[in-house]
């Protein structure tokens, strides 16, 4: 079983041989078996042309447009945000054996993730009308979740959503884990076995955070003999590999924390396990954080 450490779990930008791809993620980096993860740019009268195979993919942009031309349907204008801080996604699920081609009228960013699946679902394009917004937690772990591709959604493994958090704040707090698969008796996933990256953006360009990535005695690597517990600091277009164990954050005072995670496993699903060491703060909650929801959201019938 791979060994992971402090340098192995954290991916910094610019180490792609293709210049127009800010951060990448593949199965061998990491040493797991399902996701794929890029970030590219795009320019004007560029095209990015790729084939899904037997994965199925998801595209998310992080600034300006994309428009999809694909053997499985077209979409002009994906997007439309200024950054990552200025409002709700979109974005565009692919089935596998799908080709596609896609363009942008002004240069921009879009984060994109395949996984391997054996099964078939519709192409979908995904609106911020589509997209579900939770407050999730209390106090200074307050925290704004947007599901993208949230547990339910039509696919088979993929689970895409992207959290902020307010500086000073935490999140995926109290801390969790999802690296033991455990159904209940009625066939309902307690915990799945889920890889996961999570792709940082902070607001101001000076701006960090910090993320604690630990295992527990029954997870599978603390069982094999090879348990770890790393602290790594994250600056904006980082990657960090959570290939199992618990992953908190800490986003340090003035700066507002983003991270897009995706996850993809065992099940289509978010069933995790939380660490009872700290699972009592949520009974202290007193209040939310007003800062939350960062931008203005259209309110919803």
């Amino acid at each position: 079983m791979p060994q992971y450490t402090e340098q192995s779990l954290i991916v910094h930008p610019g180490s792609s041989a293709d210049p127009d791809v800010v951060v990448e993620v593949t199965p061998e980096l990491a040493g797991w078996d399902y996701i794929h993860f890029q970030v590219r740019r795009l320019r004007p009268g560029q095209r990015w042309s790729f084939a899904t195979g037997e994965h199925e993919l998801a595209l998310v942009p992080l600034s300006g447009t994309i428009s999809v031309e694909s053997d499985r349907g077209q979409w002009a204008e994906v997007g439309g945000r200024a950054n990552v801080f200025a409002g709700l996604p979109h974005a565009l699920y692919l089935p596998r054996q799908t080709t596609l081609s896609a363009s942008a009228p002004s240069e921009g960013e879009f984060a994109v993730a395949w996984v391997a699946a054996d099964q078939d679902y519709a192409p979908r394009l995904v609106t911020p009308a589509d997209v579900t917004l939770e407050i999730r937690g209390g106090d200074n772990a307050t925290r704004q979740i947007n599901g993208i591709l949230p547990p339910g959604f039509p696919c088979q493994r993929l689970v895409v959503v992207e959290v902020y958090t307010p500086g000073g704040n935490w999140s995926s707090y109290p801390p969790h884990k999802h690296d033991t698969h455990k159904t209940a008796p009625d066939g309902g996933v307690l915990e799945a076995d889920l890889e996961e990256v999570y792709y940082y953006k902070i607001d101001r360009p000076e701006g960090f955070a910090m993320q604690r990535v630990y295992t527990e005695p029954e997870s599978p690597l603390a069982r094999a003999g090879t348990p770890f517990d790393v602290a790594l600091l994250v600056h904006s277009d980082d990657v960090v590999l959570i290939p199992e164990g618990h992953h908190p954050v800490a986003s340090p005072p003035g700066y507002t924390t983003y991270y897009l995670n995706v996850l993809a496993g065992s099940a289509q699903s978010l069933a995790n396990k939380e660490d009872q060491a700290h699972a009592w703060v949520k009974a202290t909650y007193q209040r939310r954080d007003p800062r939350v929801p960062i931008y203005d959201v259209p309110r919803r019938a």
